[in-house]
Protein backbone atom coordinates (compact mmCIF):
# COMPACT_ATOMS: atom_id res chain seq x y z
CA UNK A 1 0.00 0.00 0.00
CA UNK A 2 2.65 2.45 0.56
CA UNK A 3 4.30 2.26 -2.74
CA UNK A 4 1.14 2.44 -4.17
CA UNK A 5 0.73 5.92 -2.31
CA UNK A 6 4.45 7.01 -3.41
CA UNK A 7 3.49 6.09 -6.77
CA UNK A 8 -0.29 8.15 -6.71
CA UNK A 9 0.78 11.60 -7.79
CA UNK A 10 2.38 10.30 -10.34
CA UNK A 11 -0.36 7.88 -11.72
CA UNK A 12 -2.95 11.10 -11.59
CA UNK A 13 0.09 13.67 -12.96
CA UNK A 14 0.56 10.96 -15.85
CA UNK A 15 -3.30 10.60 -16.13
CA UNK A 16 -4.38 14.75 -16.81
CA UNK A 17 -2.46 15.35 -19.66
CA UNK A 18 -3.20 11.82 -21.50
CA UNK A 19 -6.88 12.52 -20.19
CA UNK A 20 -6.82 15.65 -22.12
CA UNK A 21 -5.18 14.85 -25.03
CA UNK A 22 -7.11 11.43 -25.74
CA UNK A 23 -10.56 14.36 -25.31
CA UNK A 24 -8.77 17.06 -27.59
CA UNK A 25 -7.82 13.55 -30.04
CA UNK A 26 -11.18 12.14 -29.93
CA UNK A 27 -13.08 15.70 -30.51
CA UNK A 28 -10.66 16.46 -33.59
CA UNK A 29 -10.30 12.17 -35.10
CA UNK A 30 -12.44 13.10 -38.07
CA UNK A 31 -10.66 16.33 -39.19
CA UNK A 32 -7.36 14.63 -38.46
CA UNK A 33 -7.82 12.34 -41.66
CA UNK A 34 -7.77 15.45 -44.06
CA UNK A 35 -4.07 15.88 -42.67
CA UNK A 36 -2.79 13.35 -45.19
CA UNK A 37 -4.29 15.39 -48.07
CA UNK A 38 -2.87 19.04 -47.56
CA UNK A 39 0.46 19.77 -48.38
CA UNK A 40 3.12 18.66 -45.90
CA UNK A 41 6.62 20.29 -45.27
CA UNK A 42 9.61 18.14 -45.90
CA UNK A 43 10.17 16.16 -43.12
CA UNK A 44 7.05 15.29 -41.91
CA UNK A 45 6.69 12.09 -40.51
CA UNK A 46 4.05 9.39 -41.07
CA UNK A 47 0.58 9.94 -39.18
CA UNK A 48 1.42 7.19 -37.11
CA UNK A 49 4.38 9.11 -35.30
CA UNK A 50 2.19 11.66 -33.46
CA UNK A 51 -0.07 9.91 -31.36
CA UNK A 52 2.89 7.63 -29.99
CA UNK A 53 5.50 10.51 -29.67
CA UNK A 54 2.26 12.47 -27.90
CA UNK A 55 1.48 9.75 -25.54
CA UNK A 56 5.40 9.58 -24.21
CA UNK A 57 5.20 13.33 -23.70
CA UNK A 58 2.39 13.50 -21.70
CA UNK A 59 3.54 10.92 -19.53
CA UNK A 60 6.67 12.61 -18.87
CA UNK A 61 5.27 15.87 -18.52
CA UNK A 62 2.68 13.94 -16.07
CA UNK A 63 5.89 12.72 -14.35
CA UNK A 64 7.11 16.14 -14.48
CA UNK A 65 4.40 18.23 -12.41
CA UNK A 66 4.35 15.18 -9.99
CA UNK A 67 7.89 16.19 -8.95
CA UNK A 68 7.13 19.84 -8.91
CA UNK A 69 3.94 18.95 -6.97
CA UNK A 70 6.27 17.18 -4.55
CA UNK A 71 9.11 19.84 -4.50
CA UNK A 72 10.13 22.18 -1.81
CA UNK A 73 10.47 25.78 -2.95
CA UNK A 74 6.19 27.19 -2.79
CA UNK A 75 6.97 29.78 -4.91
CA UNK A 76 8.55 28.53 -7.50
CA UNK A 77 6.11 25.33 -7.51
CA UNK A 78 3.06 27.48 -7.40
CA UNK A 79 4.05 29.69 -10.53
CA UNK A 80 5.24 26.30 -12.31
CA UNK A 81 2.54 24.53 -11.60
CA UNK A 82 0.18 27.49 -13.36
CA UNK A 83 2.13 27.98 -16.40
CA UNK A 84 2.04 23.94 -16.49
CA UNK A 85 -1.70 24.92 -16.54
CA UNK A 86 -1.83 27.10 -18.87
CA UNK A 87 0.46 25.30 -21.39
CA UNK A 88 -2.35 21.99 -20.89
CA UNK A 89 -5.22 24.59 -21.80
CA UNK A 90 -3.13 25.77 -24.58
CA UNK A 91 -2.28 21.92 -26.08
CA UNK A 92 -5.72 20.91 -25.26
CA UNK A 93 -6.84 23.74 -28.16
CA UNK A 94 -4.46 23.88 -30.87
CA UNK A 95 -5.66 20.58 -32.34
CA UNK A 96 -9.00 22.01 -32.88
CA UNK A 97 -7.44 24.94 -34.20
CA UNK A 98 -5.32 23.54 -36.63
CA UNK A 99 -7.20 20.27 -37.71
CA UNK A 100 -10.90 20.87 -37.07
CA UNK A 101 -10.68 25.17 -37.75
CA UNK A 102 -8.23 24.48 -40.49
CA UNK A 103 -6.97 28.31 -39.51
CA UNK A 104 -3.16 27.16 -40.09
CA UNK A 105 -1.66 30.23 -39.57
CA UNK A 106 -4.12 30.98 -36.55
CA UNK A 107 -2.82 27.63 -35.11
CA UNK A 108 1.03 28.53 -35.71
CA UNK A 109 0.46 31.71 -33.88
CA UNK A 110 -1.07 29.46 -31.28
CA UNK A 111 1.48 27.11 -31.17
CA UNK A 112 3.78 29.51 -30.59
CA UNK A 113 2.38 30.49 -27.47
CA UNK A 114 2.23 27.16 -26.30
CA UNK A 115 6.00 27.01 -26.39
CA UNK A 116 6.37 30.50 -24.70
CA UNK A 117 4.05 28.99 -21.68
CA UNK A 118 5.67 25.37 -22.08
CA UNK A 119 9.12 27.12 -21.55
CA UNK A 120 8.35 29.19 -19.03
CA UNK A 121 6.75 26.17 -17.15
CA UNK A 122 10.35 24.45 -17.76
CA UNK A 123 12.08 27.68 -15.63
CA UNK A 124 9.95 27.51 -12.82
CA UNK A 125 10.35 23.57 -13.16
CA UNK A 126 13.79 23.82 -13.24
CA UNK A 127 13.99 25.84 -9.77
CA UNK A 128 12.15 23.17 -8.09
CA UNK A 129 13.34 19.84 -9.86
CA UNK A 130 16.18 19.23 -12.34
CA UNK A 131 14.68 15.89 -13.56
CA UNK A 132 10.90 18.02 -14.15
CA UNK A 133 13.54 20.29 -15.96
CA UNK A 134 15.06 17.23 -18.16
CA UNK A 135 11.58 15.38 -18.59
CA UNK A 136 10.01 18.69 -20.16
CA UNK A 137 13.18 19.11 -23.18
CA UNK A 138 12.02 16.77 -25.53
CA UNK A 139 8.50 18.06 -25.28
CA UNK A 140 10.02 21.88 -26.47
CA UNK A 141 12.20 20.03 -28.34
CA UNK A 142 9.10 18.34 -29.96
CA UNK A 143 6.61 21.52 -30.07
CA UNK A 144 10.02 23.35 -32.06
CA UNK A 145 9.17 20.30 -35.14
CA UNK A 146 5.41 20.69 -34.50
CA UNK A 147 5.95 24.61 -35.15
CA UNK A 148 7.99 24.21 -38.39
CA UNK A 149 5.24 21.46 -39.44
CA UNK A 150 2.55 23.92 -38.65
CA UNK A 151 4.40 27.01 -40.37
CA UNK A 152 5.24 24.57 -43.35
CA UNK A 153 1.59 23.58 -43.66
CA UNK A 154 0.46 27.42 -43.60
CA UNK A 155 2.74 28.39 -46.20
CA UNK A 156 1.64 24.94 -48.39
CA UNK A 157 -1.90 25.73 -48.45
Amino acid sequence: MNKLKKATPYIIGAAIPLALGGISALLTASDMKSYADIAKPPLSPPAVVFPIAWSILYVMMGIASALVWKGFRDDDRQYGLIYYGLQLILNFFWPLVFFSAKEYWFAFAWLLALLAAVIATTVFFRRVSKAAFYLLLPYIAWLAFAAYLNLGAAALN
